[in-house]
């Protein structure tokens, strides 16, 4: 570059600020899918097991439903104001407080690292599982999982620090190999019934082991199953890219929430179909294999059981991989705002990647995985998973309410519009799974998690605040929210 040019030359152009529209339909498709099918599957079958029994495909229809609400509102937004800024944007063109617009935007910040933290020890657990079937006798235990758990977050790091460019193509092989190994489940499920050794009445079976009725366990098994749902609202963001997106994003968008829990329903079905009557509450213990189990017992002497681990992996670090970009990416931007402290904002020279929000968020990480293993009182897993799907929810709530107040605006002719009655069921629904009814009390460590989480971004949010009111002499707020995500 040289600094000869005319001024008039380095004016950007309205080109310069637009997206190429290269997504269409099948790639747009394949994205959300993808966004949605990850570590959830893995992680919270058993769980819902231990809680309803033989319907354990039921919670997960409930949650799709919970899921499609938000869904709509989410649409409605992003056809209104189609930036990356995602739920923090929606919250500041609706209330305008720019500390309630930084709660959401930590709380989203929290829920990518809680569950990246809960992908790594399905990364620990299966790793170590898919490395036992091969002959290495390694150690096992809470310890050795939550060493290579944390081992994997450092790997995450420096991949992150080494700079990702990310793709809807290669995108597209991650799903592939998603999808694979849930249809090898899949597959044994229907290969076992094929031959007559499931007895699929056990899917109508409701057990719970909480001593709870049927209302209050699906209840507690959807707030579970909904950390499988998340993902969907990540794909408003290529709204910009989307050939035709009125008219061919909500389509497809709900079209991928119906693949997704398709493919969940059969899993579950499944897992009961194969698992023999009487085990699936010992297996559901087995923390993150209960997959695994399902090709062990379902096609003993067969070399999938040996493959199966590693598959899953794959999809599970994959899931990690974009929830710690994400987080330390979003970091980095509130940095940038003067929301949190400029330091956050530090980059490398070289890489140009942020190394300092990549360091806190990583940090914050292996923290969580230490504290919650060995000071809890419960399972990574359990406590992880559950905290970032409470999080996500609050969030859903805001944008379902943000959704209801941006009416007042004037929106574009095509923008696409929900019914009314759908934000507000969505809010409540939201709500209603947030409240301590919907989860077993060794759970509600989540409450905790996440106001410990919340906490630590209102202090560093004070500090940047005490900060800019006495050394630069300026308010602290959003400078910039239409870019906040970029």
């Amino acid at each position: 570059m040289t600094t000869s040019e005319p001024a008039a030359s380095t004016t950007p152009t309205a080109d310069e600020h637009t997206l190429k529209r290269t997504l269409g339909p099948g790639l747009l498709l394949l994205f959300i899918v993808g966004d949605i099918l990850g570590a959830g599957i893995y992680a919270v079958t058993g769980q819902m097991a231990l809680e309803v029994g033989g319907i354990v495909w039921l919670p997960f229809l409930v949650a799709f439903g919970v899921a499609t609400l938000t869904a709509f509102s989410y649409l409605e937004l992003v056809t209104k104001h189609p930036q990356a800024a995602g739920a923090a944007l929606y919250t500041h063109k609706a209330f305008g407080i720019h500390f309630v617009t930084f709660l959401v935007a930590f709380a989203v910040i929290s829920s990518g690292i809680t569950s990246a933290s809960t992908a790594a020890n399905l990364v620990g657990t299966n790793l170590l599982a898919g490395l036992d079937g091969l002959g290495w006798d390694l150690p096992a235990g809470e310890a050795t999982i939550t060493g290579v758990a944390m081992g994997f977050m450092v790997l995450l790091a420096g991949i992150n620090l080494r700079g990702v460019g990310e793709s809807v193509k290669f995108n597209v092989v991650l799903t592939i190999i998603e999808m694979t190994a849930l249809v090898i489940v899949i597959g044994i499920g229907l290969y076992v019934v094929g031959k007559g050794d499931a007895d699929l009445g056990r899917i109508v079976v409701f057990e719970s082991g909480g001593d709870r009725g049927l209302f209050l366990a699906v209840t507690v098994a959807t707030a579970i199953a909904f950390f499988a749902m998340i993902g969907f609202e990540d794909s408003v963001n290529m709204v910009e890219e989307t050939k035709d997106p009125e008219k061919v994003f909500p389509r497809i968008m709900f079209t991928g929430l119906g693949i997704a829990v398709v493919f969940y329903v059969l899993v579950a079905i499944s897992v009961i179909a194969v698992i023999p009557t009487g085990e699936v509450q010992r297996v559901a213990q087995g923390e993150g294999k209960v997959l695994l189990e399902v090709v062990t017992i379902g096609a003993p002497g067969l070399p999938v059981d040996k493959i199966f681990p590693f598959l899953t992996v794959f999809a599970v670090a994959n899931t990690a991989l974009i929830n710690m970009l994400m987080a330390s990416r979003l970091l980095y931007g509130l940095a940038r705002q003067d929301v949190l402290p400029r330091s956050l904002g530090s980059v490398l020279p070289r890489r140009r990647t942020p190394w300092a929000s990549i360091g806190f968020s990583t940090l914050l990480a292996l923290c969580l995985i230490v504290a919650v293993t060995f000071l809890s009182g419960t399972t990574v897993i359990d406590a992880l998973s559950g905290t970032t799907s409470l999080l996500l929810l609050c969030v859903f709530a805001v944008v379902n309410v943000s959704c209801l107040v941006l009416r007042r605006e004037s929106a574009p002719e095509q923008a696409f519009r929900a019914p009314t009655w759908v934000p507000v069921a969505g809010a409540l629904t939201c709500l209603f799974l947030v409240g301590p009814w919907a989860r077993d009390r060794d759970d509600w460590v989540q409450y905790q998690i996440a106001a410990g989480l919340l906490v630590l971004g209102i202090v560093l949010w004070l500090l940047t605040w005490l900060t800019n009111r006495g050394v630069r002499a300026k308010k602290t707020g959003f400078r910039d929210i239409d870019h906040l995500g970029e």
